[in-house]
Order: C-alpha cells, then sequence, then structure tokens
C-alpha cells in the first residue's frame, strides 16, 4: 500500500478521498477543509480495496491497473458515488499538479509501453479486420442500449452554451449537419443533373451515409470492416428503399477503386495507425475527383504525438491510436493535399460520453446478462475514462477539410454555417427509446 499511498498523498490536494484497504486500514487524502471543494456536497470518496494484490497492482500499472482493479471487484466505490465520480475526481486533481503525477512507471517501463504501442498500430489488412470485429462485432443490442437512435458512436456537436440541455439525439443530429455542410455538396439539379457519388470510409452502422442521401440524393459507397456493421446498414438502406444508391460492403478503403466526388471518414483514422498515413493519404488522393472534397472528423491529441495507453490497447480499440494534428497536416501534405479548414471540437465528446455513461449505468441488468458482470465494470471504466481525457486532460475531436483545389470550395466560411443551419431545420431529432422502468428512473 505504501507505493499508492505515496502517489494519492501527492495527487490529491483538492477535495477529500478515503481509502479502506483490505484489511480494514484506513487512509485518508486531501485537505482538511474538504467540505468547500466543488463536487463534494456528498462527501468524501470513499473506497475499499478487497484483495491484497490491488494496491501493489493499481500503483505499478496506474492506468491499466486501476482498469483491471475496478473491473476484477478488487476496487469498490462506495455510494453515494460511483466509479465516473472517482476518475474525474482523481484526474481533475492530478491535473493541477501536470500529468507527470499519474505517472509512477519508471523510463524503462515507459519506453516499453510506448514501444508496444507503436508495434500494435501496424495494421495490416487480416490484423485491421479483426482489430474492427474486436470492437464493433459486439451485440447489437449493447450499441442500442447507449447509443442514440442513429448508432453513431462518434462525438456529439452540442451548439448551446449549455450542453446539458440539448439531448444526445440532438447533438449527433447537429454532428452530422455540421460535417455535411463542410462536404459543399451539390444535388443533381445543381450538378449538371447527375447525382454526386461519395465514398464514406469506416461507415458504422450507415447513418451518415443515409442521411447524405436523403439531404442530396446523392449515390454513396460507405466501407468497413465489421460484418454485423455491413449487414446492418444494408437492412437499414433496405427498409428506407434507397439500396440502389446507398451501397454497403465489407472492405478494407486500401481495396476501395473508382473515382468520388467526395469522401468523408468519420471516426476511422483512429484506426488506420501512424504507419499506415502515408498509404491512407495517397490512396484516398488517387480515388477523388479532381475538384473533390473530402472531410475527415477524427479524436485528436491538443499536445502532440502520444502512444495508445495499454488499458484501451488491450480491452477497446486494439491497434488504435490517436493522432496529433501535426502528424495528420504532415502527412496529407506529403500525398498531394492541401487542408482548407481544421476545427478544433474541444469539449463535446465529454459531454457525449458522460450520456453514454448514464445509458449504459440505466441498463446494467441487460448488460450483464449479455455479457457479464466483468464486462459491464470494463465497459464503465472505457467510458469514464474516456470523458476524463476530454474533459480534464488534453485530448480534442479534429474536423479537417482537404481539397486537391483550392477553388473546389466558396471563397469563405459562410457556406459552412448557411449549410448547416439549412440542414438543422429539415430535421427533427428522433425520441430515444427507453423502458418505461427505467425512464422513470432517469426523470
Amino acid at each position: 500500500m505504501w507505493l499508492l499511498d505515496k502517489f494519492l498523498s501527492r495527487a490529491i490536494s483538492h477535495g477529500r478521498m478515503e481509502v479502506t484497504d483490505h484489511t480494514g486500514k484506513h487512509y485518508s487524502y486531501g485537505p482538511d477543509d474538504w467540505q468547500g471543494a466543488e463536487g463534494m456536497e456528498q462527501g468524501p470518496i470513499k473506497l475499499r480495496l478487497t484483495n491484497a494484490k490491488a494496491a501493489k497492482h493499481i500503483a505499478r500499472y496506474p492506468q491499466l491497473g486501476a482498469a483491471e482493479a475496478f473491473m476484477w471487484g478488487w476496487l469498490e466505490i462506495e455510494e453515494p458515488h460511483d466509479l465516473r465520480d472517482m476518475i474525474l475526481f482523481v484526474t481533475s486533481n492530478t491535473k493541477r499538479i501536470g500529468d507527470s503525477a499519474i505517472q509512477a512507471q519508471g523510463p524503462l517501463r515507459k519506453a516499453g509501453q510506448k514501444l508496444l504501442a507503436k508495434i500494435d498500430s501496424v495494421n495490416q489488412k487480416a490484423k485491421a479486420r479483426k482489430n474492427a470485429e474486436h470492437t464493433y462485432n459486439l451485440t447489437r443490442r449493447l450499441y442500442e442500449l447507449f447509443l442514440d437512435e442513429d448508432r453513431q458512436y462518434t462525438m456529439a456537436y452540442y451548439r448551446e452554451d449549455n450542453p446539458t440541455q440539448t439531448s444526445l439525439e440532438q447533438a449527433q443530429l447537429d454532428k452530422k449537419a455540421h460535417l455535411a455542410a463542410k462536404l459543399n455538396l451539390k444535388r443533381p439539379e445543381d450538378n449538371g443533373g447527375v447525382p454526386m457519388k461519395v465514398l464514406d470510409i469506416g461507415c458504422g452502422w450507415g447513418g451518415f451515409a443515409l442521411y447524405l442521401n436523403k439531404h442530396y440524393d446523392c449515390e454513396v459507397l460507405g466501407v468497413a470492416l465489421a460484418p454485423d456493421q455491413i449487414a446492418f446498414c444494408n437492412e437499414r438502406a433496405e427498409a428506407l428503399g434507397v439500396a440502389d444508391k446507398v451501397k454497403f460492403e465489407l472492405m478494407d478503403y486500401r481495396d476501395v477503386e473508382g473515382q468520388f466526388d467526395r469522401i468523408s471518414s468519420v471516426g476511422l483514422l483512429e484506426h488506420v495507425g501512424t504507419p499506415h498515413y502515408p498509404h491512407f493519404f495517397a490512396h484516398t488522393n488517387k480515388l477523388l475527383t479532381p475538384d473533390g472534397v473530402m472531410v475527415s472528423h477524427c479524436c485528436g491529441r491538443a499536445n502532440g504525438p502520444g502512444a495508445t495507453d495499454a488499458f484501451t490497447r488491450k480491452y477497446i480499440f486494439p491497434g488504435g491510436y490517436i493522432p496529433a494534428l501535426s502528424e495528420l497536416v504532415t502527412e496529407s501534405e506529403a500525398h498531394g493535399w492541401q487542408v482548407m479548414d481544421v476545427e478544433a471540437m474541444r469539449f463535446h465528446y465529454s459531454y457525449t460520453l458522460e450520456e453514454w455513461y448514464k445509458r449504459t449505468v440505466l441498463h446494467k441488468d441487460e448488460i450483464v446478462e449479455l455479457y457479464d458482470e466483468q464486462f459491464y465494470r470494463m465497459w464503465l471504466y472505457y467510458l469514464a475514462g474516456a470523458e476524463q481525457a476530454f474533459r480534464h486532460g488534453t485530448l480534442v475531436n479534429w474536423q479537417l477539410q482537404y481539397v486537391k483545389d483550392r477553388e473546389a470550395i466558396p471563397m469563405t466560411r459562410e457556406y459552412v454555417h448557411h449549410e448547416s443551419e439549412r440542414l438543422r431545420a429539415a430535421d427533427t431529432p428522433p425520441q430515444w427509446s427507453l423502458d418505461p422502468a427505467l425512464k422513470q428512473a432517469a426523470e
């Protein structure tokens, strides 16, 4: 316990935390006047370590160890607080004294972790498909339980000053309008009677591809590597009667051929891996028409290149890496792209993840029945950990607009605002389907 005690003694300077180890011994951290600290209205955060190995495991491997201790039941958070409260509490404290405060590993271990992360980011085709299936081929019902009705598994766009006043459904609809506006699409009647052709790389469950077809009557090819995602996409297209114009294929983007007027990639670059950026930008450049536009939306690092943490690599997104802006711009410029627009979406994902976390908690019993208690705890840790990275850490979302010819877009950026406003006015968000008993509990 001494190593964990040393870390917490240094880290907790705001608020109060109390820890009871497996022997029943009590430890307290934080100032005596903790009652006045923000977030402490319900008293101190109280933790119980139920296993003799817990403290050492957490202290030796902070990012992975704390997650596994919680997953395995070695770490319990006493009510009225929960895992999210604990993670946000600890990270808000470590933010005050610098990120180095949470790094308990020695230089050799940290170097080893960076090397493993670099190796893990090599995603040849077979490995890329395996990684995609690990993440996205989970039971369909799981995603229905915490995502919005359109299954948008990326950042929602909260336009209001108070994000808590905007539903997840509305924010995801606003995200699609914002991205679509940046593509600068034209309907057939404004394009010589010819529908534009769009390639949606990493199409997810098809929501954005179907949205583009609905509003622009364009032809869309969506590609992804998870079989159940593609099956679901095609079911949606058939049900809407647009399967002749919106097609989805189980395909690696590296195998796509042809020419497209627009290319979108939403939540895709995180799975490409830095060793494959040169081919990604070279191949997409080849696929786009000379006067085309490509828009990419991805999670990003605001403080330069880094490495994927061990928990995420092992349990959530194997092969994944969140890029820095410098990595994206350098590689795209080297392969014929001109970057016309960059937008850093700072806190939007933290509010998205907060809502996903709450919906996951509401459906605990069903998720445990679908999988087990350990999976449920793992999923909670993933969502809460990701939220803190976007709320207290240095993660953002990048939206980048690329062209091959600067004349492909209007002179000023006003067209983005005008078009997104038009699109928002054309749609009403669906209501989230929640079981009556859970809806009453949520209210």
